[in-house]
């Protein structure tokens, strides 16, 4: 988990990085097993098999590591994002690119869906830094795409973009936080077709 690319890195920045990841994918197991405030420092570092003071060496304290799993998770979601949507020629395609990188992701990582979903909303302080930081460059991944569609034509130009993103995450962001809290008996980026429909195209009937 991290943007760096590991080719321009030496072995000794290599082998940082990968016990770094390690201590992250551990702190996910622990967290979306015991919940956020349930954890310590002390599991974790047994999970990720290294000494406890090892994870400060990396990490300031659980906040941090918390913090570090929710941008780095963005981080994927952003880069994916702007990969997705460079395959496509249609708004609607692009918006359907996102829903299914967005909720396959997710849904393809219950570990880290419970602690992305649930765990991260427990802290508010880091909820308001969150809202500043990755999530409005997500944000405005989505927003690009609208805007095209305004452009275009095949969005309605009186529309607040901004308020239309929110709308988008919003839905995605509940269809994740359902699936973790229900048995998961369906897959989740089977709901990526129904969610841009409504999104798009709105619950009125057609004609009415």
């Amino acid at each position: 988990m991290n943007g760096q690319s590991v080719s321009t890195m030496n072995n000794r920045e290599k082998r940082k990085l990968e016990k770094r990841n390690r201590i992250l994918e551990a702190a996910i197991k622990v967290i979306a097993k015991n919940g956020f405030h349930g954890t310590t420092i002390s599991q974790v570092a047994s999970v990720a098999e290294v000494a406890d003071g090892t994870i400060y060496l990396y990490f300031q304290n659980k906040d941090d590591i918390l913090v570090s799993i929710f941008e780095e998770t963005m981080e994927m979601f952003i880069t994916q994002g702007l990969e997705v949507i460079s395959q496509y020629d249609s708004v609607e395609d692009k918006l359907r690119a996102i829903a299914r990188c967005h909720l396959g992701n997710l849904g393809s990582n219950e570990e880290l869906a419970c602690v992305f979903q649930v765990e991260l909303r427990h802290s508010i302080h880091i909820m308001k830094k969150f809202s500043q930081t990755k999530l409005r460059e997500y944000f405005g991944v989505i927003q690009k795409v609208v805007e095209e569609g305004q452009r275009q034509g095949v969005v309605r130009a009186d529309l607040n973009p901004w308020t239309a993103v929110k709308v988008f995450f919003g839905a995605l962001d509940e269809m994740g936080t359902n699936w973790i809290l229900r048995q998961k008996d369906y897959r989740l980026i089977d709901m990526a077709e129904p969610t841009v429909d409504i999104f798009l195209n709105g619950i009125r009937k057609p004609g009415v």
